[in-house]
């Protein structure tokens, strides 16, 4: 799907963030001099095509006090980790979860695991619950923690010419 100059208009207000007011999407549409329907309706056609995937938030988890903030790592069976990797995805603490090649000998690791806590200790007690549902499919795991918070953006275009 290309987009058309109305999408990318949308993109790009939309790329800063919404704006932090009661009804954000009106208040984009207005800048943008279309009515907040139209807006929406956008969305979810970019949405529906995969131009977009998602509108979400971005917190910071520091901010929030979660200051042990851990990638776990895990060497899942091939043939188990699209199933498991949805299991492990759909746990309400774990942030983002994906599949990545192995790059052997030196990582051994395909399935990745965001989990955020308040200490080392609690995310160690989450990375046993995920240990738990991967049982006897994951042969080596690791946990990676964050030392410094690093800028979150999304979708960026370049500015129309």
């Amino acid at each position: 799907m290309s987009i058309t100059v109305m999408d990318r208009q949308i993109i790009e207000a939309l790329q800063g963030g919404l704006p932090l007011v009661p009804t954000p999407f009106a208040e984009v549409a207005a800048r943008l001099e279309m009515d907040e329907a139209t807006l929406i309706d956008r969305l979810a056609a970019l949405k529906a095509s995969g131009v977009i995937r998602r509108i979400a938030a971005a917190p910071n988890h520091y901010m929030l006090g979660m200051v042990a903030n851990g990638m776990t790592v895990w060497d899942v069976e091939d043939t188990r980790i699209t199933v498991l990797g949805a299991q492990i995805g759909a746990l309400p603490f774990v942030t983002h979860c994906y599949e990545r090649p192995r790059a052997l000998p030196d990582w051994p690791y395909n399935l990745f695991a965001m989990v955020h806590g308040a200490t080392r200790d609690e995310v160690s007690e989450k990375r046993a619950q995920i240990a738990a549902i991967l049982g006897d499919a994951c042969r080596t795991s690791d946990i990676l923690y964050s030392t410094r918070i690093l800028k979150k953006t999304g979708l960026r275009l370049k500015e129309s010419t």
